[in-house]
Order: structure tokens, then sequence, then C-alpha cells
């Protein structure tokens, strides 16, 4: 994606205005890609709202395991890792510096859901390990979240599901290459 498309988008969520009222930053972006207005800001808008949404489910989640929003984000990071991992790579994902990614391991080892551990090839080196028997009793948690996935995905055959798939990764590689990474 161009970057001054990204950045109009970036700026339309930012913008707060009704639904329909298009700012000036849309309008000249859409004519630059040849694009209608109207599609520019409806996907702005989608995309504010499923931000939204998933910024309230993870705020809920978190209360309900005992976490603050950014610990069960960075405690998700940890656990999608091909095992444990440096407080540097969960730094490097979540975008946070290491001094505050010092504060979440701290703050999830005492909670029981890491434990820090020698790395067995550098012992100078400590690596956070997920406690999975604790994390696994939350997992119940997101199964209305997984039941929501697969409703929603049954709605569309597979030619459709590999355009999706292929807006979704552009889109993450995109935002965490201009937002996280910077």
């Amino acid at each position: 994606m161009n970057i001054l498309l990204w950045m109009t988008l970036q700026i339309g969520f930012l913008t707060f205005r009704p639904f329909g009222a298009l700012s000036q930053g849309i309008v000249l972006v859409a004519k630059m890609f040849n694009m209608e207005p109207e599609a520019l800001e409806r996907f702005t808008w989608y995309m504010r709202e499923q931000s939204a949404l998933t910024v309230m489910f993870h705020t809920k989640i978190a209360d309900q395991m005992g976490l603050s929003a950014t610990d069960e984000k960075c405690l998700d990071l940890a656990m999608r890792a091909d095992g444990p991992v440096t407080a540097g790579r969960i730094a490097e994902l979540s975008g946070l510096s290491t001094g505050a990614v010092t504060g979440v391991i701290d703050r999830l080892e005492r909670a029981g859901f890491v434990r820090r551990v020698r790395d067995p090839h550098d012992r100078r080196k400590v690596l956070v390990e997920v406690t999975i028997a604790d994390v696994e009793k939350f997992g119940h948690l997101f199964e209305v979240a997984r039941q929501s996935l697969i409703e929603v995905l049954s709605h569309f055959g597979e030619d459709e599901l590999q355009v999706i798939e292929r807006y979704l990764q552009l889109q993450i590689e995109t935002f965490r290459k201009r937002v996280i990474d910077t």
C-alpha cells in the first residue's frame, strides 16, 4: 500500500466525524488511486469498528484473567512463539520498550502465567517460558470469538477466503512495518 494512502487511512481512524461525512483527505487519496471515496470511507469505518471491538474483547478477557490488556497481549505473543522467547523479542513484537516488557514479564510471572528460565545454549540469557497449565484454564474465554470466526467464514467460498486471507496478511504486514516497527 502506498504510504500516502496508508497515512490517510490512519488519519481517518483518528478523525471523528459522522459516517458518510467525507474528509478532504479521504476524497483526495481516493481520487489519486482511482477509488470511490465512499468505499475508502466505509473501509476506514470498518477498520475502526473492528479495532474497537478487538480492544474491548481483549480488555474483557484480560480482566477475567486478572491482567491488563497489554499484559494479556504480551502473553499471547509469547504463547504464539516457537518455544521460550527473550524479553527483547517480546519488545520487538509488541512495540513496547524493553523496560516496559520487563514490568509485563514481572506481572505475568507473579500471576503464574510465565517463568524465567536460562537459555540452554547461552546461560547468560534469560528466556520467558509460558506456563501452559495456567494458560489453558482460560481457553474457554476465547471460545465465543472462535465460534464467531467460524460462523463468519462459513459465509464465504474458497476463492473469497483466499482474497480475505491475502488482505489480512497484507494488512498485518503493513501495519506491523509502519506502526509497530517504527
